[in-house]
């Protein structure tokens, strides 16, 4: 698996964010969507990255700078045909890890309540999640879960 940076122009990641934003559809109503479209993803505080592996996409994800300790998760997506094969986890190790060379201290997502974004949680507890109250501009949705972790400790002095 190759992981890189990608600049959102290509017609196959157009394609499975694409799928991505319907499936969240699928599972929640418009209320409750925190799924970004293409603009949103461009914007100059996420960083948007790519797996593949033999020339073919195999899932995606972002880290969106809340400020410069806080980072969140976004537009995590497996492509269907690469479902578990560990896409997910190879992608969320990379996203850690650059939010550590950046200094984060906390690294935060929303993702849905509902039965359908299960193993997206269970995934994010396996690195440490847990769950937390709304972050950033979220306000309480019983369709969103939130979930955080720290990245480094705090120092008090």
């Amino acid at each position: 698996m190759h992981i890189r940076l990608d600049d959102l122009t290509g017609s196959d990641i157009i394609q499975l964010l694409r799928e991505h934003l319907q499936g969240v559809a699928q599972h929640s109503p418009p209320e409750s969507i925190h799924a970004l479209d293409l603009d949103g993803l461009r914007r100059p505080e996420i960083t948007f990255w790519s797996v593949w592996h033999d020339g073919e996409l195999m899932g995606c994800g972002a880290l969106k700078e809340l400020d410069r300790r806080h980072g969140e998760i976004k537009s995590m997506r497996t492509s269907a045909a690469h479902l578990r094969k560990g896409v997910a986890a190879r992608l969320m190790q990379h996203i850690l890890e650059e939010a550590d060379r950046r200094g984060y201290e906390r690294v935060s997502l929303e993702t849905g309540s509902m039965e359908g974004f299960a193993p997206a949680r269970r995934l994010y507890a396996r690195f440490g999640f847990v769950m937390c109250g709304p972050f950033a501009d979220y306000v309480e949705d019983p369709n969103s879960a939130f979930m955080t972790r720290a990245i480094r400790a705090t120092m008090s002095t």
